[in-house]
């Protein structure tokens, strides 16, 4: 037996058990769902402004009120439905990183409140804050220094 012959086995291997995927679909399914999560974030902000609130408080009541409903439907199990349907059009909006805060915290909750929801809370979230604290800094200061010149 040659190589080759070991390396076509192998590859008809993987191709056999890789899953295929439509990726027009998932496009469709993810433009949907983060669409339809926009919407309604938009619904939100007109009713805001029509009840009298400025452009400052719409906005935070907005984020607000997307946050408290990712929270929920992540409690009542139904938000990972929603991601496994629509994929990146649910993880990418702030209800995604709402979503992710909280699964950890109820993931560990049975661990107590100190070991598990407070250590364990910000597995997802640190890296983003950290990495969004980290490249705002380097972008600030490349900003400072091009100004000097």
């Amino acid at each position: 037996m040659t190589v080759k012959t070991k390396e076509e086995k192998y590859n008809a291997y993987v191709k056999q058990v890789t899953p295929t995927t439509n990726m027009w679909l998932n496009i469709c399914k993810a433009f949907l769902v983060g669409g339809i999560i926009c919407t309604l974030g938009q619904f939100i902000t007109n009713w805001l402004k029509n009840s009298g609130l400025n452009q400052e408080d719409t906005a935070a009541w907005t984020s607000l009120a997307l946050i408290l409903l990712s929270v929920i439907l992540t409690g009542l199990n139904l938000y990972p439905k929603i991601a496994k349907f629509g994929g990146a059009g649910s993880l990418v909006p702030i209800t995604g990183f709402a979503n992710s805060v909280v699964a950890a915290a109820i993931e560990f909750k049975k661990e107590g409140w100190v070991f598990g929801v407070g250590a364990k809370i910000f597995t997802i979230a640190g890296p983003v804050i950290l990495y969004g604290i980290i490249s705002s800094w380097l972008l600030g200061l490349i900003y400072w220094i091009t100004q000097l010149f």
